[in-house]
């Protein structure tokens, strides 16, 4: 029995055709970008809050950055104001 064509084979062909990558190595590479891509707003900002935070960014620079960045979220994420930022983070 065929097992069933991966759902992003046109991508998979790309990347062994393009890279050094074989098909197991590209087909990681798709799910592990795929994963990160697939995080909530919620998750990303308490995630990339996290990660600035322990860089020794203050809030007010971690709040100001994260705006910056949610635009550039595969989904673009609403513009959300340093308030809305810091009740995701703190509840």
């Amino acid at each position: 029995m065929p097992s069933s064509p991966h759902p992003h084979e046109d991508l998979l062909a790309h990347l062994t055709r393009t890279s050094p990558l074989g098909p197991r190595e590209a087909a990681r590479v798709v799910a592990e970008v795929l994963a990160y891509f697939s995080e909530s707003t919620e998750e990303y900002v308490r995630r990339r809050h996290g990660e600035l935070q322990a860089r020794g960014l203050t809030n007010e620079k971690i709040f100001a950055r994260l705006a910056d960045e949610l635009p550039a979220r595969r989904v673009a994420a609403p513009q959300l104001s340093a308030r809305q930022l810091r009740r995701i983070v703190y509840g």
